[in-house]
């Protein structure tokens, strides 16, 4: 993976440079002198909804990583992790690469299965023994 070129997520799925915009920040944490002078941070944007990637993963998308997309349909990943800008670059590349390609396979489709008889009969079982407890809690006899 290049730093600065397209970003490729599998063999289907590539991102065009062109989508992705980085800004380098300050980052926090440990450092010493490099973390007050050196922005090494990476806030690696991308707007979802204007994107080439085919209309079905960017719905999917938008549905996996709805909590991380901004208002106006942008995602910011940053890394922070590694004191290097170039490695901290690669990081966020990497992280929406994953990001991507989770969004781009297709969920498999649950097949439904009858329970099993053993299954049925134990439910059946437990739900017979509970009424017969809760039917012993009621209807004290007043005369008594």
């Amino acid at each position: 993976m290049s730093e600065f070129g397209d970003l490729r997520i599998n063999d289907e799925l590539t991102l065009p440079a062109w989508e992705l915009s980085e800004s380098f920040v300050r980052a926090s944490g440990p450092g010493g002198q490099n973390v007050n002078k050196v922005s090494t941070a990476v806030q690696l944007t991308w707007h979802v909804e204007a994107s080439s990637l085919p209309p079905e993963v960017k719905v999917r998308f938008a549905k996996l990583f709805a909590s991380r997309i901004t208002k106006d349909g942008r995602l910011i990943v940053e890394a922070a992790e590694h004191r290097s800008q170039v490695l901290n670059r690669e990081a966020a590349r990497k992280r929406l690469a994953q990001m991507i390609d989770k969004a781009s396979r297709r969920p498999k489709r649950r097949i439904r299965t009858k329970p099993t008889y053993g299954s049925v009969k134990r439910r059946l079982k437990s739900k017979k023994q509970r009424g017969e407890i809760k039917a012993l809690r009621g209807n004290v006899d007043p005369t008594e």
